[in-house]
């Protein structure tokens, strides 16, 4: 990977949104968010009790960095400077080039486009910045939202883990999506894509194959 880690995150810019670095300052704002269960309805835990819970979590999201186990940033908007939803990519692997991807946006802020401009953004990260060959999203099956989110990015539907989960009782499905690297790059016609599509005829070896922490798009 090109991408040079640090003791913070990179910040993302997106027209009215920006991805960045969450701070426990921003406890208050994270827990107004996963302490409504609307937004939790599809996620791998239930809703925040408490603001300590928020905090507990961000102080989680440093270590895993400082691990280099994922990307997990706070999305801000522009206007206001509130923290209105997380944006992660998680299960790294350098070896095969691929990450998973996982976003939540505060209820107030549904309908408006801001989930798609952060996935977009962490995307293009993954694809420009880590050079991944492919991103994954794992979505609960009834969560409408985010499937067409996903597969207005490009993302296809690759498969149906059944009863993957048990979450307060209930046994839930997982819809496994994939985009690939030449899939993005050639739906924006840049040069990446150019490349991407002569690479695809060449032989390509086999590949093999938190729980979800933050963001994994069952909860988006």
């Amino acid at each position: 990977m090109a991408f040079a880690w640090g003791e913070t995150l990179p910040a993302l810019p997106a027209a009215r949104v920006r991805l960045r670095h969450l701070t426990v300052a921003d406890a208050e704002d994270v827990f107004a968010i996963f302490s409504d269960p609307e937004v939790t309805r599809y996620w791998s835990t239930g809703p925040m009790a408490a603001v300590a819970e928020a905090a507990a979590y961000i102080e989680g999201i440093h270590a895993a960095l400082r691990r280099r186990d994922l990307f997990q940033w706070g999305v801000e908007q522009i206007d206001s400077g509130r923290i209105v939803g997380t944006c992660t990519l998680l299960n790294l692997s350098a070896a095969h080039q691929r990450a998973e991807i996982g976003f939540a946006v505060a209820r107030a802020f549904w309908g408006r486009g801001l989930a798609r401009e952060t996935a977009a953004a962490a995307a293009a990260f993954a694809f420009e910045q880590l050079e991944l060959h492919r991103l994954e999203a794992d979505v609960d099956p009834r969560n409408e939202r985010s499937l067409r989110l996903l597969e207005g990015l490009g993302f296809r539907r690759e498969g149906i883990l059944r009863e993957r989960y048990l979450i307060s009782g209930e046994r839930q499905d997982a819809l496994m999506l994939g985009l690939l690297r030449i899939e993005w790059a050639a739906a924006r016609g840049d040069d990446a894509g150019r490349d991407a599509r002569r690479e695809v005829a060449m032989p390509a070896s086999r590949r093999d194959g938190h729980g979800h922490p933050a963001a994994a798009t069952p909860n988006s």
